[in-house]
């Protein structure tokens, strides 16, 4: 098994180097944003498919990051990078908070209050001329001074790279399994002495941390930072992209990021529609194959994926 896990490493090491070499600026482009959601959906399946809470502000966080990043670099000159790492600290205490405020609910509790920050903090950001120019957008600078989606592209390949393997340590060392107690049975895992509430914040935490980041990346990388980040639409459709893939497996939320951004872009002619298509999509994998992608190639080879 760890050969194969090893094998399928290195064949995606290997094919992730060429699309530089061998994609139009377009389809490159298109693999830059597939990243960026890839970073968003595996980084929510953290939260949703390992500890079982269903949040909507995970697009609020990416907005956070993006903005708080944007906005040091425009008003105080920081450079991006370290506008980053700021953004998602920003981010993670913003997902600390609001854990310890909602995680003690649970449910469906969760899920409203979550939601109702997400079109507060959007609200916000519309209606703020002065910082964040509303609608306008809020132009920041690039990581590079000569633009190239080459270098935006492996930029963005590595980072994805890097929170993969902080998932993949997370969830196979003694952490995950905490996580998982929480999931598969909550009082089971607090009568033996975990912390629920901490696990569970704690989860949040990571996830918001992480969405902060690829917030910041995502808002450099356009130059151009608007209300759309934050927007509902945007987490509906990570949420869509975790569900496709397979909720509470590795891999699952990259191939559904993938799966959805390209289809998207031939989808693209009916407007706003695609959301409520990739909508139904979600709820037809939801109902009838709730494993997602991951739990039908589990199905098709009678076993479990590698990853």
């Amino acid at each position: 098994m760890n050969t194969r896990k090893y094998g399928i490493t290195v064949l995606f090491l290997i094919f992730s180097v060429f699309p530089p070499f061998v994609l139009s600026q377009y389809w490159l482009h298109t693999m830059i944003i597939g990243l960026f959601y890839a970073m968003m959906a595996s980084s929510w399946n953290l939260i949703a498919g390992y500890t079982g809470q269903i949040s909507f502000a995970h697009a609020a966080f990416a907005g956070v990051g993006a903005y708080v990043s944007g906005m040091l670099a425009v008003n105080l000159g920081v450079p991006p990078w370290i506008g980053v790492l700021i953004g998602a600290v920003v981010a993670a205490f913003f997902g600390l908070g609001l854990g310890y405020l909602c995680i003690r609910m649970g449910g469906i509790y969760l899920s409203l209050t979550t939601l109702g920050f997400s079109e507060i903090l959007r609200i916000v950001i519309t209606n703020e001329d002065r910082w964040t120019r509303g609608t306008m957008g809020l132009q920041i600078p690039g990581f590079f001074t000569e633009y190239s989606k080459a270098s935006y592209y492996y930029l963005f390949l590595v980072v994805t790279i890097l929170f993969l393997i902080l998932i993949y340590k997370i969830i196979h060392s003694e952490m995950g399994l905490t996580f998982r107690a929480v999931l598969n049975d909550e009082p089971a895992a607090s009568s033996s002495g975990i912390n629920t509430i901490r696990v569970r914040v704690l989860a949040f935490t990571i996830s918001s941390a992480m969405a902060g980041a690829a917030g910041g990346l995502y808002g450099h990388y356009l130059m151009l930072i608007t209300p759309d980040i934050p927007s509902l639409g945007q987490m509906f459709l990570v949420l869509a992209m975790a569900v496709i893939g397979g909720m509470g497996s590795f891999a699952g939320p990259v191939v559904g990021a993938f799966a959805l951004e390209i289809l998207s872009e031939y989808i693209r002619i009916y407007g706003e529609y695609h959301v409520l298509l990739f909508g139904l999509i979600a709820l037809a994998v939801a109902r009838f194959a709730p494993e997602g992608v991951m739990g039908i190639l589990a199905r098709r080879f009678g076993k479990r994926p590698a990853f």
